[in-house]
């Protein structure tokens, strides 16, 4: 065993030591049963509520290398109360990987959040989550890419948009198929975490339905991560808009990416501030 995984496993060990120790055998819905030397859940009581042997899970806590499973792991986390930060870092010290989270997820976009998109002024800024789904917005965004309030649910995801939708045609024009197989290689990557999850496969049917592009391409399994970089929009009422494109992770929040198209320019500047000034519609 190299020497890094020993220690990762000794730090697993005693991360599960101290949070079994912090729960009574009342908070996890188990009778007393008399005086204990050590505060807290015996490790007898942890395997019981997590369906595993008490051997099992004693060589857990004693830092042996075992092979141990996403789905043991989640009976673990359960059965030790663990919160979403403290699950993370099971899964972490455990299988060396974060966990799967479910989809879809209801998203709550804070108002810190939804502030700072709407101060990126003539910058249009969204929110995405897992499944690329458009979870929030600032006016900039809205005025260019589309009226998001008035879309439905289905309509406000990226990649049923981007195949589906006449107007982002329109406004990609000739870049509209590179822009298409990034958002497609982007929706492939996340979908490696969700594979079987009926929320995806619904999505998946039907967009084979509606585009032969997304029917010919999705066999191809062409996987990307990251910002789409220089996007070219052409909109009727200003011509050509140049953006540089970021994107980063919320930091409290890490199934959600909120991208920022920068102006290239001070001509695109410029045009997306006449767009704001307009009264809204």
């Amino acid at each position: 065993m190299e020497p890094s995984d020993s220690a990762r496993l000794v730090e697993l060990a005693q991360f599960l030591k101290t949070r079994r120790a912090r729960i009574s055998p009342e908070q996890a819905g188990l009778p007393h049963g008399g005086r204990r030397r050590t505060p807290g859940l015996r490790r007898g009581e942890v395997a019981q509520l997590s369906g595993v042997s008490v051997d099992w899970y004693t060589w857990l806590e004693q830092a042996r290398s075992i092979q141990v499973s996403a789905q043991v792991l989640d009976s673990i986390a359960r059965a030790l109360q663990l919160d979403s930060n403290e699950r993370n870092h099971l899964f972490l010290l455990a299988l060396q990987q974060s966990p799967v989270s479910p989809m879809p997820a209801v998203n709550t976009i804070s108002p810190t959040i939804q502030r700072f998109l709407n101060l990126q002024g003539t910058s249009p800024a969204y929110v995405t989550d897992q499944g690329l789904n458009i979870a929030a917005w600032n006016r900039a965004a809205n005025l260019i890419y589309g009226n998001y309030e008035g879309m439905s649910a289905r309509e406000r995801n990226t990649i049923w948009r981007t195949f589906t939708s006449p107007y982002v045609r329109q406004l990609l024009r000739d870049n509209w198929e590179t822009h298409a197989r990034h958002r497609l290689a982007l929706f492939r990557s996340s979908y490696g975490k969700f594979a079987g999850n009926p929320w995806w496969v619904e999505l998946i049917e039907d967009l084979n339905r509606a585009s032969p592009e997304f029917k010919a391409w999705w066999p191809k399994h062409d996987v990307l991560n990251g910002p789409e970089g220089k996007k070219r929009n052409h909109l009727p009422e200003v011509g050509l808009l140049v953006f540089d494109q970021v994107s980063f992770l919320v930091s409290d929040a890490p199934h959600l990416t909120i991208t920022i198209n920068i102006p290239s320019d001070d001509d695109t500047t410029s045009k997306v501030g006449r767009l704001l000034s307009q009264p809204p519609s």
